[in-house]
């Protein structure tokens, strides 16, 4: 049987608050293994673009800043890397997240976050919700820390309490054509959030509604982070990344709902929203 490896006042501050750091989750072994891994899929296969769109860019950084901006990114680590694999099953992640998620918890995603040196992207005030939605908060977002983060290399920043107002309305709209969706500029600053630095091999965990962002990195080191999704598995999916397909259940059971059917490998493959939109419907969600 696992140890408990969150207290009752970790948990609470999380309902409370949105969000909680949580010191030293993974070894120093565990933790060089991974970013070893990591150095090798930059390489290998991580994409290196500009980011995040919108008008939040120019109010965020100066124009030569933004025109340099890069942000180093990629899906589904844990497909590509056994290091990653051992990280989303790591027992001491799991056991953190059914305490926060219920016993029956399914791994979502991977994705990885890097901000190069001097220029590395900054994120603007947002919610997760906004980019893989769900039909309730049943969510948690997991930062593994590879590197030391700061106020000059970007830590992670929280608006307390966000989260408790469910979902928010996100720009993904202007007059110059589409956008990635944040939260307005006016409305929603970052300088109202509470900073949350950590260490190398801590995990920073927070809500899906809980609102967040974080400043650019202005030293000359990359700042490593890789963001892994866990949810209870019957909180369904609606639309954005990841939608279409099952994740690996790293703790209990999923449950069979009336009528629920078998996943199709070959319906997967060829059609994944309407194997999506069958499992929805199957289980009631509007």
């Amino acid at each position: 049987m696992l140890t408990q490896q969150l207290t009752r006042e970790q948990v609470e501050s999380y309902r409370e608050n949105g969000f909680l750091h949580i010191p030293r989750l993974f070894s120093q072994e565990e933790t060089d293994q991974m970013a070893d891994h990591l150095e090798w899929l930059m390489e290998e296969w991580a994409n290196r673009e500009a980011g995040w769109t919108g008008p939040w860019r120019k109010v965020y950084m100066d124009e030569k800043t933004e025109k340099a901006s890069k942000l180093v990114a990629m899906h589904d680590l844990h497909f590509y890397s056994d290091a990653w694999l051992r990280c989303v099953t790591n027992a001491r992640l799991i056991q953190c997240m059914t305490q926060l998620l219920g016993e029956n918890v399914e791994l979502h995603h991977t994705t990885m976050h890097v901000k190069p040196p001097e220029t590395g992207h900054p994120f603007p005030m947002h919610q997760d919700n906004a980019f893989y939605e769900h039909t309730d908060d049943r969510y948690v977002d997991v930062l593994m820390h590879l590197d030391d983060t700061r106020h000059e290399n970007g830590e992670i920043r929280f608006l307390a309490g966000s989260h408790k107002a469910g979902y928010l309305p996100h720009i993904t709209m202007t007059p110059e054509g589409g956008c990635t969706p944040h939260l307005p500029t006016d409305k929603y600053a970052l300088e109202q959030t509470v900073p949350v630095p950590a260490h190398r091999g801590d995990v920073v965990v927070f809500n899906i509604f809980c609102v967040h962002g974080s400043h650019i990195n202005q030293t000359p080191i990359a700042r490593r982070l890789v963001r892994l999704g866990f949810r209870n598995v019957d909180n369904a999916q609606v639309r954005g990344q990841s939608f279409g397909r099952p994740g690996l259940m790293v703790a209990g059971r999923r449950h069979r709902h009336p009528g629920q059917q078998l996943f199709s490998t070959e319906m997967m493959i060829n059609n994944p929203v309407a194997v999506v939109k069958e499992a929805v419907e199957t289980v009631g969600v509007r």
